[in-house]
């Protein structure tokens, strides 16, 4: 089975790639999504995130005001890596625990991590293929303008708080540049579907080379 890891800066395309290969037939486990199912109230981390920031994150409903949390975190570097500390170990046994159960459910599974933070978190996890969706900083400022109405400081912000392109790239296996239009993007996890079906029938883990880089 090969596991699979896809990263990407925000605005990159990584989402799209994602979807892509979920169309083709992979099992794609959305770390994000797991954030928000582990944030739910009943939940653990939900307690435990309220005990380290104040109840004062909690809705009336008990759910979390994740604006304000975000608004915390982005702006106090400790506060995000105690954040991080928190939600990062129970993403972790997640996602590890959905990987069996796909395996489970089918050895020549194709399973990709879709997961924003993977320099930041997992990076030395045994992946087979780590797998970078590639816009250079300034298209996706441009795309987070564009598309979600940010301001261009805002949106310059967003980006440099997170991994650098130079650290993921320094990670990755596969590169897909995402800098052109849509179907160039398309085309590009394409082939890496191609290329991963046939891990997934034995043939393992081949050259460095699809999307571009070796």
């Amino acid at each position: 089975m090969p596991l699979v890891a896809l990263t990407g800066g925000i605005a990159s395309g990584k989402s799209t790639i994602a979807g892509r290969l979920a169309e083709r037939g992979a099992v794609v486990v959305d770390a994000d999504a797991l954030v928000r199912e582990l944030q739910q109230p009943g939940q653990p981390v939900l307690r435990e995130i309220a005990e380290a920031f104040g109840e004062h994150l909690l809705l009336p409903d008990g759910s979390l005001d994740r604006a304000a949390l975000g608004a915390l975190v982005f702006a106090d570097d400790a506060a995000r890596r105690q954040l991080n500390g928190i939600v990062h170990p129970a993403v972790g046994r997640e996602s590890a625990r959905r990987f069996r159960a796909a395996l489970d459910a089918d050895p020549e599974a194709v399973v990709v991590y879709d997961v924003p933070l993977l320099v930041e978190s997992r990076a030395s996890d045994p992946w087979e293929l780590v797998v970078v969706a590639h816009a250079p900083a300034d298209v996706r400022v441009a795309r987070l303008v564009a598309l979600r109405g940010m301001d261009e400081a805002d949106a310059r912000a967003r980006v440099a708080s997170q991994a650098s392109d130079e650290q993921r790239l320094a990670i990755a296996d596969v590169v897909i540049d995402t800098a052109g239009d849509l179907e160039q993007t398309l085309a590009q996890a394409d082939a890496l579907w191609e290329r991963l079906r046939g891990d997934a029938r034995g043939g393992g883990p081949h050259s460095r080379d699809v999307g571009g880089r070796s």
